[in-house]
């Protein structure tokens, strides 16, 4: 059994994003599973996504993932399955910008990447500190990233919000008031059929991945992904 780090970034023209943070990730990620006693291996191969290859996979994990994570509609079906069915799926910054024309795997992330303000500090609020992703924190947190505005589904459990109020640059950027009810969930889990899902939007900087409480917020929420 082990963990699946996916990297894949992909568009036909080749002209999508892709972070320079994947390595730190993959590296941040290999050490959290190591210390948790579990093995991990990174691909960005869509050709992994099977019945038969997922079944020995204890979690699959969406690092800056972007774009289409997927060659074929049956790939795609095969990760929905897995979690639905009661697999551990965690996703990292840029995975709600993957498969961005599928409302399947929007609904089964729990939200779909829009756009982002300039990177800077803001303060995170902290609307769960007794889920373990989140318990190690204050009521706040101050962080500098790209605040993901994402359009979400709705039954998902927030754990950090954006303060939107302590956005330096473009503070009363209309976009922001597209959203419904001021809030900007920048973590969140939930359940998808049998299986357990968390995200957090953090993590674009390289030097995050080093960052002591972020290290334990992907530790935490992976374990609890998989239901430990």
């Amino acid at each position: 059994m082990s963990v699946l780090i996916y990297t894949r970034n992909h568009t036909p023209d080749g002209k999508g994003f892709v972070h320079d943070n994947i390595a730190s990730s993959v590296a941040a990620l290999k050490e959290l599973c190591a210390q948790a006693g579990l093995e991990a291996e990174a691909s960005d191969d869509p050709a992994v996504f099977t019945e038969a290859g997922l079944k020995p996979r204890e979690a699959v994990v969406f690092a800056n993932s972007n774009n289409e994570a997927f060659a074929t509609d049956a790939q795609r079906g095969a990760l929905l399955d897995y979690v639905y069915n009661g697999g551990a799926f965690m996703g990292v910054h840029s995975a709600t910008g993957s498969e961005r024309k599928s409302e399947a795997f929007r609904q089964m992330l729990g939200a779909r990447f829009a756009w982002h303000p300039p990177l800077q500090p803001f303060t995170l609020l902290v609307n769960d500190r007794r889920h373990p992703a989140t318990a190690h924190l204050g009521a706040t947190w101050e962080w500098a990233d790209e605040a993901y505005v994402c359009d979400c589904v709705p039954d998902i459990h927030v754990l950090l919000d954006l303060d939107v109020a302590t956005l330096v640059k473009a503070p009363r950027d209309k976009r922001l008031e597209s959203f419904a009810n001021g809030r900007y969930p920048l973590a969140w889990c939930r359940r998808h059929g049998e299986g357990r899902v968390f995200y957090t939007a953090l993590g674009h900087k390289k030097e995050h991945y080093q960052d002591a409480a972020f290290r334990t917020h992907l530790s935490k929420g992976l374990l609890w992904a998989m239901g430990r």
